[in-house]
């Protein structure tokens, strides 16, 4: 049997006033005549949103739930480049070891996604210079939890520049330029519009990087519509991560609107991939992307409890029979 685990992105729809994404613009920044001042306050932000992500992974830790995706603006402006003399990460680092603490004397999973403009095979060397500050960033948090970094940042592939493989060649260009530490902590995923399972697939298997399927993703832009016979490849990819392997489910908010997630998880829709894949690992980690973030979670739950086809774990996991 495989064992299935639910996970949710960032924000609790249960939990009052605990974001872990409070920010400040740089406009607001310069409005503080004080320097050291206006740095100050961006630390007690910093602080608060993590502090609210202690929150959240207990809440999680309550309702049973084992992997949870941090947000990646847990402190604001750390890269701007009027900051880069900024050490952030100095008073922060009780508050980060205690929520790594946390999630792993709970057993929680916990990784990053970071923002769309990271982008490791961009052809402007500037673009490419700033995802990399990026990702260091991330290393950097993950590292300050006491979090091991490999397989804990999930990426797509990036821009498409209306040159597919031009554009997946310059990726494996590019990735020769990015730290190996960095390399070991990231994970690909197939994307809706750009980069199909076929094309992150072959990225995957030339550099050596797990691969995360999105069958949301996969439904709205294929080039084989029959994902199934990919899927022991797309396993194979995982065979040298400490991790369990991870996928992205969430729903079509509507025929229309096919490529946008749904409040809510399509569960047909989800055990249509499960009842694929049983058996062919013995767990999957499954990353709710839904608007209802938590909310999702417990409703899809509540669904799957009554089904005949699974033998419910706890809040967040069941064995598929």
């Amino acid at each position: 049997m495989t064992i299935v685990r639910l996970g949710y992105v960032a924000m609790s729809m249960e939990l009052t006033n605990a974001s872990p994404s409070k920010t400040m613009t740089f406009a607001q920044f310069q409005k503080i005549e004080d320097r050291d001042a206006a740095l100050r306050k961006l630390e007690r932000i910093a602080l608060e949103n993590i502090h609210n992500t202690l929150r959240l992974l207990r809440h999680s830790a309550a309702s049973e739930i084992h992997f949870y995706r941090l947000t990646s603006r847990l402190i604001p402006l750390a890269n701007h480049e009027a900051l880069l003399d900024w050490d952030y990460l100095k008073p922060l680092q009780e508050a980060l070891r205690e929520l790594g603490n946390f999630a792993k004397t709970h057993g929680i999973r916990i990784d990053f996604h970071p923002d769309h403009f990271v982008l490791l095979n961009s052809p402007k060397k500037e673009v490419l210079k700033n995802s990399l500050q990026t990702l260091k960033l991330h290393y950097d948090l993950l590292r300050g939890m006491g979090i091991d970094t490999t397989h804990r940042c999930v990426m797509h592939v990036g821009g498409n520049y209306q040159e597919t493989e031009l554009s997946l060649e310059r990726f494996v260009e590019n990735w020769m330029l990015v730290p190996k530490k960095i390399q070991q902590m990231i994970i690909l995923e197939n994307d809706d519009t750009s980069f199909s399972l076929e094309d992150t697939l072959y990225l995957c298997e030339k550099l050596g990087i797990p691969l995360v399927f999105d069958y949301h993703h996969h439904l709205a832009h294929h080039q084989d519509p029959n994902w199934q016979d990919k899927w022991e490849c797309v396993v194979r990819t995982w065979k040298d991560s400490p991790l369990p392997i991870k996928m992205h489910i969430s729903s079509p908010k509507s025929d229309i609107a096919f490529r946008h997630h749904a409040d809510f998880v399509d569960s047909k829709m989800f055990f249509q991939f499960l009842h694929q894949i049983k058996d062919s690992v013995p767990q999957i980690d499954c990353m709710i992307e839904a608007k209802q973030k938590d909310q999702a979670l417990f409703t899809l739950m509540e669904e799957i409890k009554v089904r005949q086809d699974v033998e419910v774990i706890d809040g967040s996991s069941f064995y598929l029979k």
